[in-house]
Order: C-alpha cells, then sequence, then structure tokens
C-alpha cells in the first residue's frame, strides 16, 4: 500500500463519495418518478430515503417539489447535505436515526432505497426490523423502491470494478474489490479505494467493509416475513420503467418495487407472516 494512502471510512470525506456516485442521479430520481406513477395509489408527495448518505437523491427530489424525510447515521454525510440543501434554498427533513430502527410521525407516500445501502444490515434481524420499520412509514398503498445486488448462484466471487467521476478540476476513481465470500455465514468483505485529483493535490484513501448476501430465494423468504410488504414487480440498474423482469437466479442488479399492503389483506397474525407466499409479476415471454 502507498504510503500515501489514508485508511478511512469514505463515507467520512462526503464530498468525494457524492462525486462517485454523481451519474447516478438523474436516473434514479427519473424510475422513483416514474415507479411512484405506475405503482403507488392516490398522489405522491411525501418521500422518505433511509441511509441517505449524502443525500444527492434527497437534494435532486426536492427540486422537483416533494416533500424529503432522510435518515442516517453518518453525521459527516448529514452535515454535508443540510450545507447542500441551504446553498440550493431547498428543504428537507433531515434525521441521524438507524435504518435498522426508525419511526416517523407523519407517513410518507412512497420511500426509497435505491443501491446497496440495505446491505449494510448484516443480520436477518436487521434487515427484518429495516424493512418493518419502512412499512410502519408507508400509508397503505405507498411503495418502496428497494435496490440492491443479489448473488446469482453461478456469479464469480472475485470481482473487481473501477469508475472515474468528475466535477471541475476534481477527479475521483474508485476501485471496489470483492476480497473474500463466505456463503455460509452470507457475508462479503470489500476494499474500496478512492483516487482524489484535484490540480496538483492527491488523496488516496482505502476502506473495507461487510456486505450481507443475498440469492433471489433467500430474499423472498426474508419478504415472507413481512406481509405488510407485497412484492409487485422486479427490475434492474436500468431503470426501464416498461420492463419488469423475472426474479430468477440469473438476476443481480435488482430494483424491487415493495407495496404497503391494506389492513383489511393481510392475514390474521400477520406480525409473523412466516410461510407466506410471495406475489410475483413476471414479464411474459415472447
Amino acid at each position: 500500500m502507498p504510503r500515501n494512502t489514508l485508511e478511512a471510512d469514505w463515507y467520512d470525506y462526503p464530498q468525494y463519495y457524492d462525486l462517485a456516485f454523481q451519474s447516478e442521479t438523474m436516473p434514479e430520481a427519473g424510475f422513483i418518478e416514474a415507479a411512484c406513477r405506475k405503482y403507488c395509489t392516490g398522489e405522491v408527495r411525501r418521500l422518505l430515503e433511509p441511509a441517505c448518505g449524502t443525500g444527492r437523491l434527497v437534494t435532486e427530489l426536492a427540486a422537483r417539489g416533494y416533500q424529503l424525510v432522510g435518515l442516517d447515521l453518518s453525521k459527516p454525510s448529514l452535515a454535508y447535505l443540510r450545507r447542500r440543501l441551504a446553498r440550493r434554498r431547498l428543504r428537507a427533513e433531515i434525521l441521524c436515526a438507524d435504518m435498522s430502527d426508525f419511526v416517523l410521525e407523519t407517513p410518507v407516500d412512497a420511500a426509497y432505497n435505491t443501491f446497496d445501502g440495505f446491505r449494510h444490515l448484516l443480520s436477518e434481524e436487521a434487515a427484518l426490523s429495516h424493512l418493518r420499520s419502512v412499512a410502519r412509514c408507508l400509508r397503505p398503498g405507498g411503495i418502496y423502491l428497494l435496490g440492491f445486488h443479489l448473488l446469482p448462484l453461478d456469479a464469480d466471487e472475485e470481482c473487481t470494478e473501477r469508475w472515474s467521476e468528475s466535477r471541475g478540476q476534481t477527479k475521483v476513481t474508485v476501485t471496489l474489490r470483492v476480497l473474500e465470500t463466505d456463503r455460509r455465514q452470507r457475508l462479503e468483505k470489500l476494499r474500496v479505494c478512492l483516487l482524489i485529483r484535484s490540480g496538483k493535490k492527491e488523496l488516496r484513501l482505502r476502506h473495507e467493509f461487510l456486505f450481507r448476501m443475498y440469492t433471489a430465494d433467500q430474499f423472498r423468504q426474508l419478504l415472507g416475513k413481512v406481509p405488510e410488504l407485497e412484492l409487485c414487480d422486479v427490475y434492474d440498474f436500468w431503470y426501464d420503467i416498461d420492463d419488469p423482469l423475472d426474479l430468477d437466479d440469473e438476476i443481480s442488479d435488482t430494483v424491487f418495487v415493495l407495496r404497503r399492503a391494506d389492513e383489511e389483506k393481510l392475514p390474521v397474525g400477520h406480525t409473523n407472516g412466516a410461510g407466506r407466499s410471495m406475489r410475483v409479476r413476471t414479464r411474459t415471454q415472447q
């Protein structure tokens, strides 16, 4: 490792983390609006983003006229978001809260978590608590758009991704590498390296962290324990609202559309929800 590489949580450097994902903002925001029109019952005005991070989507959707609630545990990211909102003269409700256990006083029409934040929840209990927390905050007929990478059965366990983004004179190059995969414990260890160049200045950051792993069947089983949320459709990261996909063992980049069920449709004793069958709408093969 070069001597000038700093071992640090990349969430503590929100300006570079935000820059690394800036090109995803417009496609994601457009898909969120399209999915709300297609799947929500009634008007959509109030949105929630658990694990909002630097708030690139909170800011974009607030600029489009929605009421936003964003929550995260990263204080540097939330401070960055507050400055960004103030700079653009936008408003949003920003909370320092754990995505695995939170309550809102006012329900939301829709919620979204588009890019692997869910996989930071490393246990079944934490993942269930998160889904139930979101369900409590959604009004009946509201939706939750949950995006993360599934693990196909034939997936290559050694994977490296690299991309670059620029803003002004600053360029960030991200290298994301899978270091270890434990299918029994369902844990994946990743290393992210950031190379930041701005003029003649250069900074290198390195951060290692764990993600929980899901196959399609493992996520189906998890959802079966949360009958408050029904599965409507599945998409990938191309965000084509007219092209829902099959939930199978080949799909990887996955966005689930989950809808809050009406109370009268929930089964008796629904707080358990074990064994509930999933309703998956699949694409008709041509």
